[in-house]
């Protein structure tokens, strides 16, 4: 199964209710085959936006509503999309973000890439937010890390990008799924904005006007970051035991490393 189509499969038996985003490749299969699906589930919202913009900022409002939301874009599309995350991370806000990379700067080209590495892994866009980043190896991995990422972005309240490459997005490998996930099934969030009738109105912003506010937010994010680094860093190691030097790589470039160690 295609890289991207396994992608997609995986988020939609994850729970994946929304998802909105806009056509650029090497990433078109994944809201093509969203659409698909989407179709034939009674309870599941796909918008094809008119921009990315526009796209981050419905999966903003789908999270805000309790949604288990998804989009997905390639590097120039993913850099439009960087003030809607870090609003959400500023809101606190869960999402999956998918960015299948492709070569730049600038508009670049459509072959695989990993350039955007440093962008997703120290914040991307302003006011140094941190977001946890899952890397695919294989066809298998793609399932287990973006059914993973809804569940750590409910867990740590926060966007979760899932950091593929053009090159695994369209290889296909046999792959297996577990049963789907009810979203009925998960865990209610005391936060969502779903009408105040009978109950005190909430407030979800990103805007502390309050210096000290502002300042015990900072931290409060930063003691979250220092404990997913301590609680859900996770790697895969490979004849290290008597290693003079590591190679440390993700995705394609782990796969050939691998080959030729």
């Amino acid at each position: 199964m295609r890289g991207s189509h396994v992608i997609a499969e995986a988020a939609i038996r994850a729970g994946c209710r929304f998802y909105a985003g806009y056509p650029i490749t090497p990433q078109n299969e994944i809201p093509e085959y969203m659409s698909g699906r989407f179709a034939r589930l009674e309870d599941a919202t796909f918008i094809q936006a008119e921009s990315e913009l526009a796209a981050i900022n419905m999966v903003m409002g789908a999270s805000m509503a309790g949604v288990r939301a998804m989009t997905s874009s390639s590097s120039p599309g993913i850099s439009l999309k960087q003030e809607g995350i870090s609003y959400m991370a500023g809101m606190e806000l869960p999402a999956v973000v998918v960015n299948t990379m492709r070569g730049g700067p600038g508009l670049g080209n459509i072959a695989p890439s990993q350039q955007d590495y440093l962008q997703a892994t120290r914040g991307g866009g302003h006011g140094g937010y941190r977001t946890i980043v899952l890397s695919p190896y294989s066809g298998q991995e793609h399932v287990t890390l973006t059914m993973k990422a809804f569940d750590l972005a409910d867990t740590y309240l926060m966007p979760v990008i899932l950091l593929d490459d053009g090159l695994m997005g369209q290889m296909m490998e046999p792959v297996s799924f577990p049963d789907p996930i009810d979203p009925a099934t998960l865990s209610q969030k005391d936060w969502v904005l779903d009408g105040a009738r009978g109950r005190d109105s909430r407030l979800i912003a990103s805007l502390r006007l309050d210096l000290n506010e502002m300042e015990q937010f900072n931290w409060k994010l930063a003691k979250k970051y220092a404990a997913i680094c301590e609680h859900e860093s996770e790697h895969e190691s490979y004849l290290l035991d008597d290693a003079v030097l590591a190679v440390v790589a993700f995705g394609t470039a782990a796969r050939i490393a691998k080959g030729a160690i």
